[in-house]
């Protein structure tokens, strides 16, 4: 079994191959190395076995998304740890020593995202994961480092190791023998959210999720859908609703499942007023979805479910309404309300 497993899931992505593949190998010594193409039609495969070929390639039957994509593609991967990493992202020297140490050091750790900036302006954090995931009481996510649409600059701010609610999938480092045990992703999500469901779980399970700022990446993204596409707006409503159903605290589950609706409503109108019509019908397109599949998604719930699991109630109205922006500020507040 290998220590680490690098696993970099493709999809018609030879230019981001061609780009990033280089950092991954160069700065992976002691790593083996896979792309795990999602049945690709632009010769990603031919053009790794021919230019890269320590790489290890697995082939799955069809384009399935990030969850089955990633469920399928591990079966064929023996390590101790598996470093689920997107085909967009550039690492620096040394990545891999801090997270193997922490894990090494912490048996209950049993994922952990590295600080992720921008490749395009590598001076700020990246939209996704930033310095790690949270979310608040109706499901919404943010990240210390970005807050919606708002990123922050590094300045060393976030330059520390602590505990997380969840970990950016743009990379992702996770136990084989966690991932066994929590089944994996859940492939109904098809891609979106998929990643914090599964923290979500392990947290239920008692579980701890890290930050490691000593690990630094810079990840492009958008360069599968842009910010603002409709199927990935629809996956995002969708998916964070049915992640509710399946790990919130029994106790107020329905109230804060159609509170949140009613807040993807008002998101919906306010697209309808900038002229995103199609970002409009996403929403309902979710609501819709959700709807079909809220009974299914009942069925999955587990005997517990962790009852504190949001770190502010309301992270919409303190953006939009307080006009508070950035992570520190937002927490800050939240710690004076508590006490």
């Amino acid at each position: 079994m290998d220590k680490v497993a690098i696993v970099i899931l493709n999809w018609n992505g030879i230019k981001l191959l061609e780009q990033f593949l280089p950092s991954v190998i160069k700065f992976s010594p002691d790593a083996t190395i896979y792309v795990a193409d999602n049945a690709s039609t632009d010769d990603s495969v031919n053009f790794v076995q021919q230019h890269f070929p320590t790489i290890k390639i697995i082939k799955n039957t069809d384009n399935h998304g990030f969850a089955k994509g990633y469920n399928d593609a591990l079966k064929e991967v023996d390590a101790e740890i598996y470093a689920l990493v997107n085909s967009d992202i550039e690492v620096t020297e040394n990545w891999l020593k801090p997270i193997i140490e922490t894990f090494d050091l912490e048996k209950n750790t049993v994922i952990i995202q590295p600080k992720i900036l921008d490749f395009k302006n590598k001076e700020y954090f990246e939209y996704a994961g930033a310095a790690g995931g949270f979310i608040d009481k109706y499901g919404y996510p943010f990240c210390r480092g970005r807050i919606f649409d708002t990123l922050e600059k590094d300045s060393g701010q976030y330059d520390d190791n602590c505990e997380i609610f969840w970990a950016s999938g743009a990379c992702f480092f996770i136990r084989k023998e966690i991932y066994d045990e929590l089944e994996g992703f859940d492939e109904s999500f098809f891609a979106h959210q998929e990643e914090i469901d599964l923290c979500w779980r392990a947290l239920n399970e008692g579980h701890t999720i890290k930050y490691n700022s000593q690990s630094i990446v810079y990840h492009v993204g958008g360069a599968t859908l842009q910010q603002g596409n409709p199927k990935k707006t629809y996956l995002n409503f969708r998916n964070s609703l049915l992640m509710m159903v399946k790990n919130l605290p029994k106790k107020g589950l329905f109230f804060i499942i159609f509170f949140r609706m009613v807040l993807d409503g008002i998101a919906g109108v306010r697209f309808l007023t900038q002229g995103k019509f199609k970002l409009t019908l996403a929403i309902l397109h979710a609501h819709f979805s959700f709807y079909c599949l809220s009974l299914i998604y009942l069925k999955k719930r587990k005997d517990f479910q962790m009852q504190k699991y949001y770190t502010i109630k309301s992270i919409v109205f303190i953006y939009y309404i307080k006009k508070l922006v950035f992570f520190k500020e937002i927490f800050n507040i939240n710690q004076n309300i508590k006490n």
